[in-house]
């Protein structure tokens, strides 16, 4: 795979990452919490724009390109090429739960690495509003 087809939709995944790693935490904790619906185009953030929810959008990208090849492919797939996992599977000629397995263990990957680099603080509806680095010598962001 060469590159995205359309660089401006990280920004919502990286959305979505975010509210599903939100959701993994408050079920751990046996909470529950409510989670607006998102509703602001994210495909016209300017550079200049860029939030905490950007810039570790960028870093989302990079740590992409770190994944073993067969997560690669299952993330940008589907996030990225918005192929639905019964789409990737047929591709891939893998059975509807070996393509979800793909997903998730990608998406897994993703959120250990994410976490492992960053320290990322949420506002009440679950928006990152901050972000540090855990190390100087994050190779990802």
């Amino acid at each position: 795979m060469s590159g995205l087809k359309d660089d401006a939709k990280i920004n919502a995944w990286i959305y979505r990452i975010t509210r599903n790693t939100i959701v993994d935490y408050y079920r751990k904790q046996n909470k529950s919490i409510a989670l607006m619906k998102f509703t602001e185009n994210l495909t016209n953030v300017e550079d200049e724009d860029l939030s905490a929810s950007g810039e570790i959008a960028s870093c989302l990208k990079t740590m992409i390109e770190h994944l073993p090849e067969k997560y690669k492919e299952a993330i940008m797939l589907t996030e990225f090429y918005e192929l639905t996992q019964k789409e990737l599977s047929e591709r891939l000629g893998l059975s509807l739960s070996g393509a979800k397995s793909k997903v998730q263990r990608a998406r897994g990957l993703l959120k250990e690495m994410l976490l492992g680099c960053c320290h990322l603080e949420f506002d009440r509806l679950g928006n990152i509003i901050e972000y540090s680095h855990k190390t100087k010598d994050c190779k990802f962001c």
